[in-house]
């Protein structure tokens, strides 16, 4: 298996000129890279007029393992191959770097880049990717992964140390600035603005080498001391040159190092590389809008920074958002007025780490009352609602505390809990709607705090507990009687001017104090309501549908005109399909000649088909839009322009990907498809492409736009349905 590694952008506070010539002055020895053992010059070429120079070399490293291994190898060294390009006229300089040694048994590649800040030309970029790949090496194959891997990202920030002490160096000898580099033909009539350096700091400047990328290299195969000499961020008080501040956003590019401090928090190498890694993705197959970095970080956590694992529950999350219409949660939910009288739960000032803080009086709700009063789906949106609201106000205080706030806190407050409170339909309720935070709101529990447990309590732990995850386990403190008031109680993670006062404390609450719901607003039919029905009704234009192998999905379009625009938005919620669009040469009855139906807990409407598998295309039918394969998680959004009016046919058919590649794993031979298709009239096309525009929120709470939805115009508008990007006979993965 191959391991990837991305590094965010790491910015250097310095001009371009000034961070090469602290580059340069590692060479030709670095008492700092004590793995490095010298290099020999194989090939360098400069051009005419000294703006591109190009130095490969030989380079050789320590081999920072085991004596055993050593022995086994038969080798004290390893060496890598380096190519440096230099180009002083764009003010950038690339490494690409490969193993020599042992390239037959592993395949190490990196590249690096360091360039001019996009927004302050007086800042310099610095960004990494690297690969290990161990076909075969004398048995020790998942050793050596391991200790390369593990001392690679242990000393990825460690290269800092090396830049700061140079630039430090150069600006004790009063070296603030250094010129960039102009053409010769045009030095006779340049001003000088700026003082000269010594010549002898110019000529290092001039012939930047590199052994930076040798280092991390070899670090990568047998775990030498990686990447210490070419990152870092300095920021020195004796430092002269002026620097423009420019205060880290939300990206809608790459990540940076400020940006990832600042709103995401402390990561490890590893952490921030997977975090870019899916990140990547989704811009790559959700087009138009993705979510925060935040709520992209939250899920990997969930699932221990397996990227995999984590987009798997993220794309499940986003269909599911969609499905439900969540997005708009926060701007049209309006609080039944049973659940604003009768529901003992509210927001309540913040932690000692400035995370929300919410107050649940769980003994005094009356959960049967409710249920019977407003629905479980009424008590399932609300706290959805109050889950949304938990992120706004984490993000609001990410802004406002100057420190990342990506949790709540919450007290719970057990005080008159009962067996009443065990009403089985309740129970049944409860574990539902932690299955549904728990899949779409994972890591957003920074801390829980159960105060006032009476002895029934362990009979409700034990029904409730299995369905928590187990990290979010971790965060439970249970206090008995009045345990909460002592030491290591709730003075140990709230201030004790916000300790609410039917607590003990001096704060006034004005949570809702619950009680019994009179059975004079309970409602018929919820009384008798089928305690199968599905918790959360779909509150959107899409629809689902299960293609199985042999029996596609088809959904059949009647385009009364030449020139109308069928559109299309839909999520491969799993397993793969190719997605084609047809028009029949014949107009269709509106009557499918076969629906292929699924088992009700499955959910969703099977498959439906318009197309006799007797049909010829070119003859019956013609192809509008070739085949695309569209990948489990992919998010897909298009267009097409009808050249003339007739029946069109947008087909979802099973693609085996095992049978592609040669593969035989066992499958299930089903996708499952969420989807919604519009036709506009051509009157609503007016004959521009860029005039044709449908509409609905993409995460609007959770979203940033991608590159390509800022430059592309998407926007939200009132309408439910998704802006589609209307490019003519074109599939937009």
């Amino acid at each position: 298996m191959v391991q990837k590694y991305n590094s965010p952008v790491r910015v250097y506070k310095y001009p371009f000129e000034l961070v090469m010539a602290a580059y340069e002055k590692r060479f030709p020895t670095c008492k700092m890279i004590p793995v490095f053992l010298g290099s020999d010059i194989i090939n360098e070429s400069r051009s005419e007029d000294g703006a591109e120079h190009v130095v490969e070399r030989r380079c050789r490293l320590n081999v920072d393992a085991p004596y055993l291994l050593k022995k086994i190898v038969g080798v004290d060294h390893v060496i890598f191959i380096q190519k440096n390009t230099l180009n002083r006229r764009n003010r950038t300089l690339t490494i690409e770097a490969n193993n020599e040694s042992f390239s037959s048994r592993i395949i190490i590649n990196e590249n690096c880049h360091y360039s001019v800040h996009t927004e302050n030309p007086m800042w310099t970029c610095f960004e990494q990717d690297a690969s290990l790949d161990i076909k075969h090496f004398f048995g020790f194959e998942s050793t050596v992964e391991k200790i390369a891997m593990k001392q690679y990202t242990q000393n990825i920030k460690k290269g800092k140390e090396v830049i700061e002490y140079y630039i430090n160096e150069l600006l004790s000898q009063g070296i603030t600035y250094i010129p960039p580099w102009t053409d010769p033909k045009l030095k006779a009539v340049a001003v000088e603005d700026a003082p000269s350096q010594d010549s002898g700091l110019r000529s290092r400047s001039d012939s930047v080498s590199s052994q930076h990328s040798q280092h991390s290299q070899a670090s990568l195969i047998l775990g030498a001391t990686a990447a210490t000499i070419h990152r870092g961020s300095i920021s020195s008080p004796e430092s002269e040159v002026t620097e423009v501040r420019v205060p880290p956003v939300e990206p809608r590019g790459k990540l940076d190092d400020d940006y990832i401090q600042r709103f995401l928090g402390s990561l490890t190498p590893v952490e921030e590389s997977q975090l870019i890694t899916l990140r990547q993705w989704l811009q790559k197959t959700h087009k138009g809008k993705i979510p925060k970095d935040a709520h992209i970080l939250r899920f990997l956590r969930a699932r221990d920074f397996n990227v995999e694992k984590a987009r798997e529950m993220l794309v499940h999350s986003l269909a599911w958002r969609k499905l439900h219409n969540i997005d708009r949660l926060l701007d049209t939910y309006e609080i039944p007025p049973v659940i604003k009288k009768y529901y003992p739960g509210g927001w309540h000032y913040c932690d000692k780490e400035d995370r929300p803080l919410y107050i649940l009086r769980m003994g005094q709700m009356d959960v049967k009352g409710l249920m019977k009063s407003v629905g479980e789906e009424a008590i399932l949106r609300h706290v959805l609602y109050v889950n949304e609201e938990g992120l706004r106000r984490a993000a609001h205080a990410t802004s406002k505390r100057g420190h990342p706030v990506s949790a709540c806190t919450c007290i719970v407050d057990l005080d008159g809990l009962s067996m009443r409170h065990v009403w089985r339909p309740g129970v049944r309720a409860l574990l539902r709607i932690i299955e549904i935070v728990e899949a779409n709101y994972p890591e957003t529990m920074g801390r829980l705090l159960i105060v006032r447990a009476p002895r029934v309590f362990p009979v409700l732990w034990t029904l409730v507990s299995p369905f928590i995850d187990e990290n979010t386990r971790k965060k439970f403190m249970i206090y008995g009687g009045n345990d909460y008031q002592s030491a290591g109680g709730l003075v140990e993670f709230i201030d004790s001017q916000y300790i609410p006062d039917f607590l003990g404390g001096d704060c006034f609450c004005d949570v809702p104090d619950g009680g019994l719901v009179p059975k004079s607003l309970y409602q018929e039919e919820l009384v008798d309501k089928s305690p199968d029905e599905p918790p959360l009704s779909v509150d959107s234009l899409y629809n689902t549908a299960h293609v199985v192998k042999d029996y596609p999905h088809e959904k059949l379009i009647q385009v009364p005109q030449k020139g109308c625009v069928i559109t299309w938005d839909f999520d491969i919620l799993k397993g793969d399909v190719t997605f084609t669009v047809f028009r029949c040469r014949a107009s269709r009855s509106t009557d499918p000649i076969h629906q292929h139906h699924v088992s009700s807990a499955t959910g969703g409407i099977g498959s439906v088909q318009y197309i006799d598998k007797s049909m010829v295309v070119g003859v019956d039918i013609s192809i509008m839009e070739p085949p695309h394969i569209c990948r489990d998680g992919d998010s897909v959004q298009g267009t097409h322009v009808t050249s003339q009016a007739g029946s069109y046919i947008l087909q979802w058919k099973y693609f085996d990907s095992a049978k592609a590649s040669f593969d035989f794993p066992l499958t299930s031979h089903k996708s499952k498809v969420m989807y919604y298709t519009e036709l506009l009239p051509s009157e609503a096309f007016r004959g521009s492409m860029s005039s044709l525009q449908s509409c609905q929120s993409g995460f609007s709470s959770l979203s940033i736009g991608t590159n390509h939805s800022s430059q592309s115009g998407a926007s939200s508008c009132p309408s439910r349905r998704n802006h589609l990007l209307t490019i003519p006979s074109q599939i937009r993965r």
